[in-house]
C-alpha cells in the first residue's frame, strides 16, 4: 500500500525520535520516497545526517538553507503539495496544540498548513501530560479537522514512569496506516486473478514460439485492483516487469500449459477474473530433446491446439466476474461479442489494431468495453495505467454498485 507514496515525515522533539531511524527503513522497504522535516529540538534527539542517510534525501531544519556561500529557501508549499501523507511521529504536546491552533512559528507547521493530503499523528509524552485537557483539547480538534490518531501506548516512559503516552512503535505506525488507506476501497476483501504476459511454447531447449506481449496491461490491472483494496493473484507468462505490493502475490509461468494450471488453483475464490495474457494458441505436438541443427531449406513443425484458458473459465464459471481480452484487426466489434457470447464472459475489453497506440508492446493502450447486454463502452488513448483505472471502474459500477 506504501510502494511508490510520498511520503513526508515530520520529527518534532521528544525522546522516541530515536525510533524514526527504524521508521524511515521501513518506510523505504515498502517502497516510499521519504522526505523528513526535523524540527530544532528533534535534532538534539535524532541526528539528521542519520535521517538523510536512511531516507536517501536532505533532511531540512528551517526555511532558510545555505550552500556554498549561496542562500536560498526550503519551499513549504511544495513539499505540502509533493507528499502523499504526512507523518509526525513523534508528536509533542507542544506540536500538537500547534497545530490545532494554527500557530505557524516553524517549517513543519508551515507545511502542515500548505498540506492537501492525509496526516497521521503518532504522540508521544508523559502520562500526565497525555491525559491533560489541553492535550484533549488538541486532540479533538486534530481529529475534527480530519487528521489520523495513531494511539498512544502504555509503557515505560523516559520519566520513570509507566503508563499512557508511550509512541507506538514504527512497525505499529506502519500497520495503523496501512489499514487506514485500505478503508472504504471498492475492493476491499475480494480476490482478483489477473492472467498477463506471453507464454512461450518451447520448440526445443533453446528455441520457443512466443509472441510480443509485454505483459504491462496485466501489471498494470494488478496493480490497480491492488491499490482498490483487492486481494490479488497475478499468473505471469515471461516479461521483464516486476511489481512489489503488499496485497498482490505474483506466480510466473512459461506456457500456456502451465498458465492454465496455476489460474485454475486461484479460480474458484476469485470474485473477478481477468485474463489479459496472450495465451499461444498452439504449441508443437513434441519438444526436441537437444537443438535442432540448421539442415534442410525449409523446416515444418507439428502445432496442437492449447487448452482455451478463458473459455474452460467460461464453462465453469459461477459467481466470478469474468472479463477477456481481444485483439481484432477487422470486423472489431462484432468479434469481440461473437467471443464474449461463445465464451460466457461478462465483459470483454477490445483492442483494435488499426487505433494506433493500442495493443501490444506499448505503454499505452485504447480500449471498449462491452458488457453481457452489449453495452460498448469507448475510451480515448491513455496510458495503460489509466486504462486499468477505467477498467475497474466499469467493472465496480457493474458488479458493486
Amino acid at each position: 500500500m506504501l510502494n511508490g507514496k510520498n511520503i513526508l515525515l515530520g520529527i518534532t522533539g521528544g525522546i522516541a525520535a530515536y525510533k524514526t531511524t527504524f521508521l524511515v527503513r521501513l518506510f523505504i522497504k515498502a517502497g516510499a520516497n521519504v522526505k523528513v522535516i526535523l524540527t530544532d529540538s528533534a535534532s538534539s534527539f535524532v541526528s539528521p545526517l542519520t535521517l538523510a542517510t536512511l531516507a536517501k534525501n536532505p533532511v531540512v531544519l528551517d526555511f532558510v538553507k545555505t550552500e556554498e556561500n549561496t542562500i536560498d529557501w526550503n519551499n513549504h508549499v511544495e513539499m505540502g503539495l509533493w507528499a502523499d501523507l504526512i507523518v509526525i511521529a513523534p508528536a509533542t504536546a507542544n506540536t500538537m496544540s500547534k497545530m490545532a491552533t494554527g500557530n505557524c512559528d516553524n517549517i513543519l507547521m508551515a507545511t502542515y498548513l500548505s498540506a492537501k493530503c492525509p496526516v497521521f499523528i503518532a504522540p508521544a509524552m508523559d502520562l500526565d501530560m497525555y491525559k491533560h485537557p489541553s492535550t484533549k483539547n488538541s486532540l479533538a480538534a486534530l481529529i475534527s479537522f480530519g487528521n489520523k490518531i495513531i494511539p498512544a501506548t502504555s509503557g515505560e516512559l523516559a520519566s520513570g514512569l509507566h503508563g499512557e503516552g508511550r509512541m507506538a512503535e514504527p512497525e505499529e505506525i506502519i500497520n495503523f496506516i496501512k489499514k487506514q488507506l485500505t478503508e472504504g476501497l471498492p475492493l476491499l476483501g475480494k480476490k482478483v486473478l489477473i492472467t498477463a504476459g506471453p507464454t512461450y511454447e518451447a520448440i526445443d531447449p533453446v528455441r520457443f514460439i512466443g509472441n510480443h506481449s509485454s505483459g504491462l496491461m496485466g501489471f498494470e490491472l494488478a496493480k490497480t485492483a491492488a491499490n482498490f483494496g483487492a486481494d490479488v493473484y497475478l499468473v505471469t507468462g515471461p516479461t521483464h516487469l516486476t511489481i512489489n505490493h503488499d496485497n498482490i502475490h505474483v506466480v510466473k509461468v512459461v506456457s500456456a500449459d502451465d498458465m492454465y494450471h496455476s489460474a485454475q488453483m486461484y479460480y474458484d475464490n476469485s470474485d473477478i477474473v481477468i485474463c489479459a495474457a496472450a495465451v499461444a494458441d498452439y504449441r508443437p505436438k513434441s519438444v526436441a530433446e537437444q537443438k535442432i541443427k540448421k539442415s534442410d531449406e525449409t523446416f515444418n513443425i507439428a502445432l496442437v491446439k492449447n487448452k482455451d484458458i478463458l473459455m474452460t473459465f467460461g464453462q465453469h464459471k459461477k459467481n466470478q466476474y469474468l472479463v477477456g481480452f481481444a485483439l481484432e484487426t477487422e470486423n472489431e466489434v462484432e468479434n469481440a461479442i461473437g467471443k464474449l457470447k461463445r465464451k460466457n464472459l461478462d465483459a470483454i475489453v477490445l483492442n483494435s489494431m488499426q487505433d494506433k497506440g493500442a495493443g501490444f508492446g506499448g505503454s499505452t493502450n485504447k480500449i471498449s468495453f462491452i458488457d453481457t447486454n452489449s453495452t460498448i463502452t469507448t475510451f480515448e488513448l491513455k496510458t495503460k495505467a489509466e486504462v486499468a483505472v477505467d477498467i475497474f471502474n466499469e467493472i465496480i459500477k457493474r458488479r458493486y454498485a
